[in-house]
């Protein structure tokens, strides 16, 4: 089943808690995160229905303008991206790995759900702005040729949005190198 996601980024981190309660409160929507990002400011991550999403965000939209950075909604978005978002399944190595890194959350959301949609990969591991200064990143895993498909539709649209950072694929990795990613 298909499920929107939002990505909402406020300036203030006391309004960002604020609002994350608010948008919870205004539509049947669940949420992914809620945290302070770099630098200084705080990012909320929803998930739901699309019109409850769009609800839920235009709520903050309008209650906190003042100090909205910005906001996006994705609809129809693989259950596999949402799964890694929720951190609800165990990362299994399918052979290959690729990396795309981008310059925001919602660009690694949407180059996620556009590289599993490209090819047969499985989200290895989705990590969203803590602890990397805002940055996303989409780890793939499956085989070469599949990886390589999907991390080169991912990096494509990133570099569209001027959000991708950087991408690698690597062949057989190291089994050291999967422990500790």
């Amino acid at each position: 089943m298909y499920q929107a996601v939002s990505v909402i980024e406020l300036k203030s981190i006391a309004k960002g808690v604020e609002a994350t309660d608010d948008a919870l409160k205004s539509a049947g929507v669940r949420l992914v995160s809620a945290h302070p990002a770099c630098p200084g400011k705080f990012e909320i991550i929803l998930t739901g229905a699309i019109a409850d999403v769009t609800a839920a965000v235009d709520h903050v939209k309008e209650r906190f303008e003042q100090n909205l950075v910005d906001c996006s909604i994705m609809g129809r978005i693989d259950e596999q991206v949402i799964v890694s978002l929720l951190g609800t399944a165990a990362p299994e190595n399918h052979g290959s790995l690729g990396v795309i890194e981008t310059y925001s959350a919602a660009s690694a959301i949407k180059a996620a759900d556009i590289a599993v949609k490209t090819s047969k990969v499985w989200i290895y591991e989705l990590r969203v702005s803590r602890g990397m200064g805002g940055k996303g990143i989409v780890l793939l895993t499956g085989d070469i040729g599949d990886v390589k498909a999907a991390v080169e539709a991912g990096e494509a649209y990133a570099k569209e949005q001027g959000l991708f950072a950087n991408s690698s694929v690597i062949a057989a990795p190291h089994p050291e190198l999967w422990d500790q990613i």
